[in-house]
């Protein structure tokens, strides 16, 4: 948090990341800890893979050992403890079932699951076979599901093509145990509009869409951003609110970086950007 003086107070919350590495920071973990921090809050990590990737691919990919996960979420909740938790790359049904036990174990109360399945650029990130497991056995565990509208579509089984459709999809996302479901529309033409079932009512949230390729790590910023919101006891309506706003915020900010997707001005409060993006 900023004080008035300029100066930064101590983190007001703890935040957990179990996500993977990305090299290139735009992304996973080193785009969750920036989040966080800019957030205010104090960033504690567990990391599932690590990834050779830049702004334009993921090179290759080598997943940690399901004990080396276990021994990580121990060893920051036995000691520092967490307010919230939020999961990203969890690439294969053994790290799901092990997260999914830890959580249950630790009996962590605020969770955020980003069901991350493709990079930026084209590559698989979830393995087929961990689908069902992620449903399954993260799901129920979920505060908030945050899956953009492409992996929504996957998770229930068809190509959401409207407005309807993804409305649909956040109401049986939430029926397969979820609290709340975010279903976020950056990748189709027109606003940026993002659909929330918190399990009563639909709100939508939409903002102009801004002209950038700064926009590796989009989904992990926001359910990061989420997931500090959530921590410092906001509802879930209103933590995506604000979630969206830093991202957009984060967007505009953004600077050219690599040849490929460019990553986010997590810190633009403090930095400004060099590069405005304008709205489309």
């Amino acid at each position: 948090m900023q004080e008035s003086n300029g100066t930064m107070s101590k983190p007001t919350v703890k935040v957990m990341s179990i996500a993977g590495s990305d090299s290139g920071a735009g992304a996973g973990i080193q785009a969750d800890i920036k989040t966080i921090a800019a957030l205010g809050g104090y960033a504690t990590t567990v990391i599932t893979a690590v990834t050779a990737q830049n702004t334009r691919r993921v090179v290759s990919a080598w997943e940690l050992p399901v004990s080396m996960i276990k021994d990580q979420i121990d060893a920051v909740i036995t000691d520092i403890g967490t307010d919230a938790v939020k999961t990203g790359m969890l690439s294969s049904s053994a790290v799901i079932e092990a997260v999914a036990e830890k959580l249950r174990e630790h009996k962590v109360g605020k969770v955020v699951v980003d069901p991350v399945m493709v990079s930026k650029g084209g590559d698989r990130l979830l393995q087929k076979e961990a689908l069902q497991a992620l449903k399954e056995k993260l799901f129920p565990l979920a505060t908030l599901v945050t899956p953009n509208a492409e992996e929504a579509g996957v998770i229930v089984g068809r190509q959401l093509a409207s407005l309807d459709d993804i409305r649909a999809a956040a109401e049986e996302i939430v029926g397969m145990g979820a609290g709340a479901c975010v279903v976020t529309g950056g990748i189709y033409p027109g606003p940026a509009t993002d659909l929330l079932y918190d399990g009563k009512d639909i709100k939508a949230f939409s903002a102009v869409r801004i002209a950038s390729n700064n926009t590796h790590g989009t989904g992990c910023t926001f359910a990061s951003a989420a997931t500090v919101y959530l921590a410092r006891g906001d509802s879930v309506r209103e933590s995506v609110a604000q979630a969206k706003k830093y991202v957009a915020a984060a967007i505009r900010a953004s600077f050219p970086l690599g040849t490929g997707y460019g990553p986010l001005s997590h810190f633009h409060e403090w930095w400004g950007g060099t590069e405005k993006a304008e709205p489309q």
